[in-house]
């Protein structure tokens, strides 16, 4: 039975912080927030912030987006790399979401876009570079696959995550229920629109229409990155900066998944003056 609109799921609402388990109605503390003044300045630090903490810690366990936002941050990490200011070769990385129905061979598959952005261009090993299987047989069993890779792993050291305009982290939606681990998610219709008009503003033939673009995706649940020891969230432009403040200030809600960073005890957000503008 799904708990009335937006209230918290129990199993969703767990943080594991090294020290132990943090119930949903305790915030340990308000998110880091650091404002700079570009998309470029976001994309610099986030990737300098990445590449320290693989100085650090080489074993890092890293769970990577995709999208729009990231991409500069990538040539930022594929730069570094060139000039001998980053090593990959222990990093292990884990996506965070996958379209069903997409091999990885697929130009719009996340598979293509970190080959293209990141994994050809740096001494990441192909073994450590782990994404779900969008065109897997069966999708359930990829996802538990999927969360177990994730579990032996040790869960992420650090998250790197973006935010949607609705609010959606990963490819968890809004809605009345949220999904603690790694799951199918049916996407909403403005995900899959802007996604689609992106699409189609690139590759017109690739999607002629709406209805050709995957309506579902494997996607690492809430509970699931709430399990990293650190988490980097990244937001660009006005069109995010709603959904940025109201994941900072406003209730801890699944109709705005981004929220439940707030019970995670050690969150940066790192946005520019247009998104971080309703703060």
């Amino acid at each position: 039975m799904l708990p009335p609109p937006g209230r918290l799921v129990h199993e969703v609402a767990i943080v594991a912080d090294g020290s132990g388990i943090m119930g949903a109605d305790k915030k340990e503390r308000p998110m880091e927030v650091q404002v700079v003044p570009s998309f470029a300045e976001m994309s610099r630090r986030g990737a300098a912030m990445i590449g320290a903490a693989i100085a650090e810690r080489p074993d890092l366990v890293l769970a990577l987006p995709t999208g729009a936002t990231p991409i500069a941050l990538y040539r930022e990490l594929v730069a570094a790399y060139a000039q001998g200011q980053a090593n990959f070769s222990r990093t292990q990385t884990f996506n965070l979401d996958e379209y069903c129905g997409l091999g990885p061979d697929h130009p719009a598959s996340y598979h293509t876009y970190m080959r293209e952005n990141l994994w050809d261009h740096v001494n990441l090993p192909p073994e450590q570079a782990h994404i779900p299987n969008g065109a897997a047989a069966d999708p359930e069993r990829e996802c538990e696959r999927y969360e177990q890779a994730v579990a032996a792993a040790g869960y992420p050291d650090l998250a790197v995550l973006g935010i949607g305009h609705n609010g959606h982290v990963g490819f968890n939606e809004p809605g009345a229920a949220l999904r603690s681990t790694v799951h199918v998610a049916d996407l909403s219709a403005e995900t899959r629109s802007l996604a689609f008009h992106a699409w189609r503003d690139l590759s017109p033939c690739l999607f002629p229409q709406l209805a050709a673009f995957p309506t579902h995706a494997i996607t690492m649940g809430m509970g699931t990155i709430l399990k990293s020891r650190r988490i980097l969230l990244l937001a660009s432009g006005a069109g995010k900066a709603q959904a940025v403040c109201r994941a900072v200030n406003g209730d801890v809600t699944t109709r705005l998944p981004a929220s439940f960073l707030q019970l995670h005890p050690r969150v940066t957000l790192l946005v520019d003056t247009a998104a971080a503008a309703l703060l």
